[in-house]
């Protein structure tokens, strides 16, 4: 099989063209970690907007707490996307109780400089839960911060996945995005799985992202044992 220089740049401009050309994304696809294609170059899709979007306006605060899971009122937040304004600063903190499967997605869009955004969160699972967080950022105009940390243990046999995304607008210079991800697997049929991501088209940035996955060794084990705080198997 014989691939040319030209056909190469035609492939790459096709892609392109039909990434650019297809209807308005969906909460659902933009949040999806395995999208059918990449074309290597930024994409304007539009912010959704509905009846569970979140809207900050410029210069306002938002500061909130929920506690998901079984002994809460709630199985899920009551918006799916933030639209963060001008000068905004927003605080969500997440907490996933033990006994509850959720699928936890969240879109954030940053369309007002001088904004500060800060999404955490805790998961701990130790039965047969299934839990997913899907989580997108996305930087869209200059001198904006973001900070996520997602922290999990996973027990039983339960199975939890953090999917997230930083993306970071040609415009949006003077941007400070982080993102992490933790877990700690602690029995032996229990499974965490991370995938975090950073796309960056700006130049003039200060952006990071990490996960690890880990499990306690014997003598973490024993030490925690001996203290009567641990139930690893």
């Amino acid at each position: 099989m014989t691939f040319s220089k030209g056909s190469a740049m035609e492939n790459n401009n096709t892609v392109l063209e039909q990434c650019l050309n297809e209807p308005e994304m969906s909460l659902s696809e933009r949040l999806d970690p395995s999208p059918k294609h990449d074309a290597g170059h930024y994409i304007d899709i539009s912010p959704v907007r509905g009846s569970r979007t979140l809207d900050v306006a410029e210069g306002e605060t938002f500061d909130n707490t929920y506690m998901l899971g079984e002994t809460s009122a709630l199985t899920e937040l009551p918006f799916d996307n933030v639209v963060v304004g001008s000068g905004a600063k927003v605080n969500i903190v997440v907490l996933i109780m033990p006994g509850v499967s959720i699928d936890l997605p969240l879109a954030v869009d940053i369309v007002g400089e001088g904004a500060d955004v800060t999404i955490s969160g805790l998961y701990l699972s130790g039965s047969d839960e299934k839990v997913r967080i899907r989580t997108e950022v996305r930087h869209r105009v200059a001198s904006c911060t973001s900070y996520q940390l997602f922290n999990g243990i996973a027990s039983g046999h339960s199975n939890v996945k953090f999917y997230g995304k930083i993306v970071v607008a040609p415009d949006a210079q003077k941007t400070e995005a982080y993102q992490t991800n933790h877990n700690l697997v602690i029995s032996e049929g229990a499974k965490a799985e991370s995938k975090p991501q950073l796309e960056i088209y700006a130049d003039d940035v200060k952006c990071s992202h990490g996960a690890t996955v880990g499990q306690l060794n014997e003598d973490e084990r024993f030490y925690m044992r001996s203290r009567g705080s641990c139930q690893c198997r």
